[in-house]
């Protein structure tokens, strides 16, 4: 592999001074110029080198001051729940029994929509809540392309680490066709100081989650954007280097040549492994070919690992980091410590469209070590990786994500209950159906849980909880607020503070009216019991979309004469225009001076 590395830097400097030199009378100026010339290209091309490792630095910084934050807004959460609910509210009519059973339709309709509720618009606003309003919102998709666009808070963040790179990009860089090699060698020494940030934030298992609490699917849109950014790097810096040849060698070394040079080859097979990851990870293939999409990430940035550390010597360190990374977590947590196999139930929905896959099994008793997976239970709006071998032999390799639809054990059970939720559209979901139809069990493989514990958490910190469900966003809905109620029924408190504890809503919005079977009635009814207000508009499919906004802002209302001004928490978990809907009326009633937090619970992918 030593021609590999045969020419370096001062191989190519060498060639460009050479064709340089050819090109004017052999004085003793034109060689002092030389020399010059190239004492500046090194010393440009040393600078670079120093200076990009100051952007590793930079976002160790950075990552030192989330977690700061982090862990400081936890304490004064904690301390905010020590103290909290100490009011002790005379006894009201809680808000489940505002709601009625049509048996005409057989949905459950909120009485409570039939009316407006009267909201204080005269509530002093102040700045700082009309600055957390404007994070909170969500602009609209981006037209014709139907883009969709981050919260303003999302926003910022990406930016902020994008003008960092730009920074680190073009601080000291002479833009111009003379120092095209100095440009391509800053770009790649950006790209692959990026590579380990790449890799964490795309990890399942990653220390991100213990120190600020974000859960990879979180942290996946800024994986994204930085994987766009760096292939927009690798465009730079393959595109100076054409330059380069263009402009200064390929008097003396024509195109084919240049290309045949082990250092070029390499990085071209680099690049287009690359540019094709990032083409296969636009949202319309991932939609048409979800299959394909794994199988080539996982492949070709496997490839381009190896093609980038024979490619150059100083993109090894970067490159064994990324590789570390990615080894850790798929081989060792994902494929060995939290991967289980367990014996799962099928069967096919009323709907005939949805599959339910269940599983039980005894919880261990209180082990004196604590493995990663499944077996010894999991959190609220955790979900897994399926795979299912029984399928095909495709679908061995193939883990698909899906969020646990059953409560969550608590340590007083012996028991777990595992049930999911699945609907048909294509590959590994339509294969499961038709499966489904002629087997009542299967084996499965199950990669987890994953997730983070802010919704709940940020639920549990506030006297109002409101969880927003769209179809199979119950899956996330229903553990959430059996959590909530539950929690409270075993809290030990007096029982007219236990009361006031139990101040949650749920509203599902369902598309077809054999959805609502996917939660069993006496399961809907046991909420009701717990102190939960159900709202389960009529289906879209027969009336459109409901009033949401109206819903919504009729939840986070419904106990102001129990409590003025309360604290409110908002969890909503369904498609994009749903989410952005719930997003925006919250920034609303932010800005209107309600103490308002949400949370909105979507995968990355």
């Amino acid at each position: 592999m030593s021609e590999i590395f045969s020419i370096d830097v001062g191989d190519i400097l060498r060639l460009m001074l050479r064709a340089r030199a050819s090109d004017t009378v052999d004085t003793l100026s034109d060689l002092d110029n030389s020399n010059e010339r190239r004492r500046r290209a090194i010393e440009s091309i040393l600078f670079s080198r120093r200076f990009i490792l100051i952007y590793n630095i930079v976002l160790v910084g950075l990552l030192a001051c989330f977690t700061a934050w982090y862990w400081g807004s936890r304490v004064a959460r904690l301390r905010r729940r020590r103290h909290a609910f100490s009011r002790s509210p005379p006894s009201q009519p809680t808000a489940s029994n505002l709601i009625r059973k049509d048996d005409n339709e057989g949905e459950t309709i909120p009485l409570l929509s039939q009316r407006k509720v009267h909201v204080d618009r005269h509530k002093k606003v102040s700045a700082v809540a009309s600055v957390r309003a404007w994070l909170m919102y969500q602009p609209s998709n981006i037209p014709y392309v139907h883009k969709v666009l981050p919260s303003n808070i999302t926003t910022i963040g990406i930016l902020i680490l994008l003008g960092i790179n730009l920074f680190f990009l073009l601080y000291k860089a002479e833009l111009s066709v003379a120092t095209a090699f100095i440009f391509a060698d800053r770009a790649g020494l950006l790209f692959v100081a990026n590579l380990p940030l790449l890799y964490l934030l795309a990890a399942k298992n990653q220390p991100l989650k213990v120190l600020t609490d974000a859960s990879y699917e979180g942290l996946n849109i800024f994986h994204r954007r930085l994987g766009e950014w760096m292939c927009l790097l690798a465009l730079l810096h393959a595109g100076s280097m054409v330059l380069v040849w263009y402009t200064t060698l390929s008097t003396r070394l024509s195109f084919s040549r240049f290309l045949a040079l082990p250092i070029i080859w390499l990085g071209l097979l680099a690049f287009l492994s690359y540019e094709t990851l990032y083409l296969s990870s636009l949202g319309s293939f991932r939609k048409k070919c979800y299959e394909v999409f794994l199988g080539l990430h996982i492949i070709l940035q496997v490839a381009a690992l190896a093609f980038l550390w024979f490619h150059h010597h100083n993109s090894q360190p970067y490159v064994l980091v990324a590789l570390c990374i990615f080894a850790v977590d798929r081989l060792i947590f994902r494929l060995i410590l939290k991967s289980r196999t367990v014996k799962a139930d099928l069967s096919v929905l009323q709907d005939e469209e949805t599959v339910m896959l269940s599983s039980n099994w005894q919880l261990p008793r209180s082990p004196w070590w604590r493995s990663f997976g499944i077996k010894e239970g999991w959190k609220p709006a955790e979900h897994v990786f399926l795979t299912v071998p029984a399928l095909s032999h495709k679908h061995f390799v193939q883990a698909h994500p899906f969020t646990i639809a059953s409560a969550a054990p608590t340590s007083a059970d012996s028991h777990a209950w595992l049930n999911f939720l699945i609907r048909a559209q294509d590959g590994f979901s339509r294969d499961l159906l038709r499966y489904a139809e002629f087997h009542s069990s299967v084996k499965i493989r199950v990669d987890g849980p994953y997730g983070s514990s802010h919704a709940l958490d940020m639920l549990h910190d506030n006297e109002v909880a409101v969880v927003v469900a769209g179809g199979s966003g119950i899956a996330v809905a229903f553990p959430l607020v059996w959590s909530l109620l539950t929690a409270s029924s075993r809290d030990p408190e007096p029982e007219s503070n236990r009361q006031s504890k139990s101040r949650v809503s749920l509203i599902w919005v369902v598309h077809d009216k054999e959805h609502i079977d996917w939660i069993s009635q006496d399961r809907l009814d046991e909420l009701r019991e717990l102190g939960c207000s159900v709202m389960i508009p009529p289906p879209t499919r027969k009336t459109g979309r409901p009033d949401l906004p109206h819903l919504l802002e009729t939840a986070v209302n419904a106990w102001s004469h129990e409590i003025a001004d309360p604290r409110v928490g908002v969890v909503v978990a369904g498609p994009d225009g749903m989410n952005r809907s719930c997003r925006n009326v919250c920034a609303s009633l932010v800005s209107q001076g309600t103490r308002l937090e949400i949370s909105v619970e979507k995968f990355g992918w």
